[in-house]
């Protein structure tokens, strides 16, 4: 077994270039996060498909304001893709596992565009939500194989930056929505929703065609049989010959890999619960920060708190700014300071943020919801502290929720273990989305300390349960599992890696 020292640390313009084009596969999930809570907030697409939460916010002025938009339909419409997303990506395993990496991002690209067509072009309600199941689709195919592209193309000491390239163009997407529902919002005649919808088509296109022409990565053609292959791939992605020691690491992964014929079977075993924890826990975790709540109901929630129609919109354009720049510092430093660093600060300066934001919003509306005006000074201060935490899911759970489980599993079930991840970032997002409304009508400013609450326990789960990662060469990590004071007992001491540890 090659030492991890061993392994080439060199970036090759060939690597960037793929992995570049791989991380754009962020851009879906980060212009429907985007641009869902944006259009939503839109009085033309409200009295179009739904217009009893349009009478709801405009006419009755007795309106408790935590409960101006609860409606069941109206977030069926948003959280319909994360449903479809859950459901695909257990497919997307299959996929990825037999056809590779880069079909399963084509498929999610052709997929998603569909559903942007769909959408930007509905006329019913029924419209609204296939056009949302598309998306979903697209979105699970490329969140399941994305971040395991990237973990498996980068060199060890640099997997931490190339993999938060896919969290970096989900804030890009983000970013870009907010910005085009600013715009639309303006369009006169009631169509701006359209364009806004429609133009997801674009992230879609973005990714299909980059995905046609990557590269597939090693570990997936050795692990479907291409042995010659998969070496010359090895010699181009790491820009040497020098790389014996991490093909051979390689080729036992890959013999592990083919005798495993069940990898859904094979996941539940005892030495695979450390993983297993983890490709549950993070995902869920990652969504009870409350985030995706803040990112797509944005203009929704600032509008609820008494910004006017394009107060709120602007809002959240500067929530999603300081969400892209932010992800800057996790690329700069995950692969220096380590994923356990970033997660614990994050973590602690996330809590602080939401007592905080959950108090302001308190003082202002108390438990009645009664109307009252925001003062700029007090609305600047609600956002400013709502960006701070903002900022610190940007560098921490933000990315590392979608580092962490590609890069922990061996190859033998890791398609399976990223479905697995996906899948419950899927369900959660999607439980999220379907009741955040009703809670914000009945938790009113507390849904802040509710949040606040599960971002303590998931910290404390970090500090004790947790091994840092970093540099590590992916079909390596079962050492760091059987080092831990924990996790160590479930690793089989005849498992190849393992022998390592307890010869040193």
């Amino acid at each position: 077994m090659a030492d991890p020292k061993d392994y080439p640390a060199k970036l090759t313009v060939f690597v960037f270039l793929a992995c570049f084009v791989a991380a754009t596969g962020g851009l879906i999930f980060g212009y429907d996060l985007g641009i869902s809570g944006g259009v939503t907030s839109m009085d033309s697409f409200l009295i179009r498909f739904f217009p009893s939460v349009y009478h709801m916010e405009k006419e009755d002025v007795s309106t408790n304001e935590y409960c101006k938009f609860n409606s069941e339909l109206l977030t069926l419409f948003t959280s319909s893709l994360y449903l479809a997303a859950l459901i695909a990506s257990f497919f997307a395993a299959t996929v990825t596992r037999v056809f590779g990496r880069k079909w399963s991002m084509f498929g999610g690209g052709i997929t998603f565009l569909v559903g942007a067509i769909v959408n930007g072009a509905a006329v019913n309600v029924f419209m609204l939500i296939l056009g949302r199941f598309l998306l979903g689709i697209g979105i699970g195919f490329a969140n399941q194989s994305v971040p395991v592209y990237l973990s498996e193309m980068a060199p060890p000491k640099l997997r931490g930056m190339l993999n938060i390239g896919f969290q970096m163009m989900i804030t890009i997407g983000i970013l870009i929505a907010n910005l085009i529902n600013y715009w639309t919002a303006l369009i006169k005649g009631g169509w701006g929703w359209r364009v806004s919808l429609g133009l997801a088509a674009v992230p879609g296109a973005i990714i299909a065609v980059g995905a046609f022409v990557l590269p597939e990565t090693p570990n997936s053609l050795l692990e479907r049989g291409h042995d010659a292959a998969a070496k010359a791939m090895l010699h181009k992605v790491r820009g040497t010959h020098r790389v014996d020691e991490e093909y051979e690491d390689l080729v036992i992964a890959s013999n592990e890999s083919k005798a495993v014929k069940h990898p859904w079977k094979n996941i539940i075993q005892r030495r695979y619960r450390p993983q297993l924890t983890m490709a549950i826990l993070i995902p869920f975790f990652q969504q009870f920060t409350g985030i995706n709540i803040i990112t797509f109901y944005a203009p929704v929630l600032f509008k609820t708190i008494g910004f006017g129609d394009q107060a709120s919109l602007m809002s959240a354009v500067i929530t999603g700014t300081v969400n892209m720049l932010a992800t800057f510092v996790s690329i700069a430093s995950v692969d220096k300071l380590g994923r356990r660093t970033l997660f614990l600060e994050g973590g602690i300066q996330m809590i602080i943020c939401q007592i905080i934001v959950g108090t302001l919003i308190g003082v202002k509306f108390g438990v009645t919801g009664a109307q009252t005006e925001f003062s700029k000074s007090y609305a600047g201060l609600v956002v400013a502290f709502i960006c701070i935490y903002v900022s610190a899911f940007a560098w921490s759970w933000g990315p590392l929720g979608w580092l962490v489980p590609s890069e922990i599993f061996p190859l033998e079930i890791r398609s399976a273990g990223q479905s697995i991840n996906v899948s419950m970032n899927m369900l959660c997002t999607f439980i999220l989305a379907q009741v955040f409304l009703n809670m914000l009508c009945h938790l009113k400013f507390g849904l802040f300390y509710f949040f606040g609450g599960f971002v303590v326990i998931m910290t404390t789960f970090i500090f004790f349960f947790f091994p840092e990662t970093k540099n590590v060469p992916i079909e390596e990590m079962v050492i760091v599992w059987k080092k831990h004071w924990f996790w160590g007992k479930f690793i089989p001491d005849e498992t190849p890696q393992a022998v390592r540890v307890i010869a040193a």
